[in-house]
């Protein structure tokens, strides 16, 4: 059985998967973790490139209906792989440094995710300004006065 904090972190990992799927962060969050699964073994790694682009479909097949549904059962897919391969690990030592390096990816995955949506900052306009700042599938389009 694993410690609290890393069943946590194996709890944000399929959440991070869930989230990023069809999103512009997913084929960095998918090669990464797919790397981190494989540890080195290609042919695991490719078997777990796999695994996402099921989970990617999935989550891409769903209606309103069943939305929350197939969501909810991704995360707890990816959450109990990310759980069985950090209880394999053979010592403590491995364990951490796994750990660390997830806990890293998913960080990382997060801030390209967010990609700075929404924050605007140290711009100067002069003249006429169509300013566009857009969220994956929304954009909100502002015209102002001239400066």
């Amino acid at each position: 059985m694993l410690p609290e904090a890393l069943t946590a972190l194996a709890a944000a990992g399929g959440a991070a998967v869930v989230q990023a799927a069809g999103s512009d962060a997913w084929e960095g969050l998918r090669s990464r973790l797919a790397r981190w699964f494989g540890r080195g073994d290609e042919s695991r790694e490719r078997g777990e490139l796999e695994r996402l682009d099921r989970s990617a479909a999935a989550l891409a097949a769903t209606d309103a209906g069943t939305a929350e549904q197939v969501r909810t059962r991704q995360e707890a897919v990816w959450q109990t792989r990310i759980e069985a391969v950090l209880e394999d690990m053979g010592d403590d030592e491995q364990r951490a440094r796994a750990a660390t390096e997830l806990e890293q990816l998913l960080k990382e995955a997060a801030s390209a995710s967010s990609g700075g949506v929404g924050l605007v900052s140290g711009n100067t306009f002069h003249g006429h300004t169509a300013f566009q700042a857009g969220n994956h599938n929304r954009q909100d389009v502002r015209f102002g006065p001239q400066a």
